[in-house]
């Protein structure tokens, strides 16, 4: 071991000892496919955790399915079914592509919903219409076809009705801006509606850049808000509502610290690349990924720059994936709608 290897592994003992103490911190993120991807260790045959991946053309889908409630603590998710869309082509902002991420959406939603045919559903959209990166739940309600009042009062615009669902919609706001929390609004709507399915919609934070504007999550087992950004508030599952509780989310925030890690990696391969042996690589060397990540938020987190961080495109992706959803959840609700009939809808 070189002097400055000696000297580098004295220092991370001391830097890392307070960070130990307090527990292992695992990094931000909504996504239950990072969340397997942190745990760093192949699943067995008993782990309780079953994932599985498909190559659709561009977009990828993988499936992690938490068994066991010992699996939920190994995994930090709830029990339950999480399908991730990746689809990296979504940032070039191309037609074609949201239409087929779209119509797979749709059938992954279906697949998940269970439902009959003339069940009534709640779509809930999470979220602060006046901030960007949490406006997605409510751009979505703006685009869904609601048809509750139409079963009531105007039915014979659904003909027969046959193929369309009874479905409701509602964009409760933010605690700052209605003094109420959310589920304590979805439960006294859900009392009074009495669906038979509640979907949130919600934006959700990524510990990857790479998934940023380019992922989509379904899960059949609710959501808490703001927890991917240390904000938690009241779960909206299927033990508070008393109903199934499905979930969409994208990924539109990053913590800085990620950022910052990040790019410290690639400074450091670069570097090794171009001086094998030499420079920062070999300082870093004997840190793992996690205690690298863990030294980034301990030095920015007291400063206050450990920031949520979201892309200077959010505005026109906002608006993309506000109608891929919008358009996939019209299409998987109303079995009778086509993605035609759903792009009229959109706007």
């Amino acid at each position: 071991m070189s002097k400055a290897e000696h000297a580098w592994s004295k220092l991370r003992k001391v830097e890392l000892s307070p960070l130990r103490q307090r527990g292992r911190q695992s990094a931000r993120t909504d996504l239950a496919i990072e969340a397997r991807e942190l745990m760093q260790s192949p699943l067995g045959a008993n782990s309780g955790i079953v994932e599985s991946f498909e190559d659709l053309d561009d977009i990828r889908v993988s499936r992690v399915f938490v068994k066991t409630k010992v699996a939920e603590r190994k995994i930090g998710k709830k029990k339950g079914h999480y399908v991730t869309l990746e689809v990296p082509g979504l940032r070039q902002r191309n037609p074609d592509l949201q239409e087929r991420v779209a119509e797979v959406f749709a059938k992954e939603f279906e697949s998940l919903l269970k439902l009959p045919s003339d069940a009534s559903v709640l779509v809930v959209g999470l979220g602060n219409s006046q901030v960007t990166p949490d406006s997605l739940g409510p751009h979505v309600i703006q685009n869904l076809f609601v048809t509750r009042h139409l079963f009531t009062y105007m039915p014979e615009i659904l003909g027969d009705g046959k193929g369309y669902r009874v479905v409701s919609a509602i964009a409760p706001g933010v605690l700052g801006v209605t003094g109420m929390e959310t589920s304590e609004i979805v439960q006294g709507i859900v009392d009074k509606v009495r669906p038979d399915a509640v979907v949130v919609v919600d934006a959700l934070a990524a510990r990857s850049l790479s998934r940023l504007n380019s992922t989509i999550q379904l899960a059949d087992s609710g959501i808490q808000p703001g927890a991917g950004v240390g904000n938690r508030r009241r779960a909206i599952t299927a033990e508070t509502l008393g109903v199934p509780v499905l979930a969409v989310g994208i990924p539109t925030v990053v913590e800085a610290a990620t950022i910052a890690l990040d790019t410290m990696d690639r400074v450091t391969r670069t570097y090794h690349e171009l001086l094998p042996g030499k420079g920062p690589h070999n300082i870093l060397k004997p840190w793992t990924s996690e205690d690298k990540g863990k030294m980034v938020r301990e030095v920015l987190t007291p400063l206050g720059d450990n920031l949520m961080v979201t892309p200077k495109e959010i505005d026109e992706f906002m608006d993309d994936m506000a109608t891929v959803v919008a358009k996939g959840l019209n299409v998987a609700l109303h079995p009778a709608m086509t993605l035609a009939d759903a792009a009229m809808l959109t706007h």
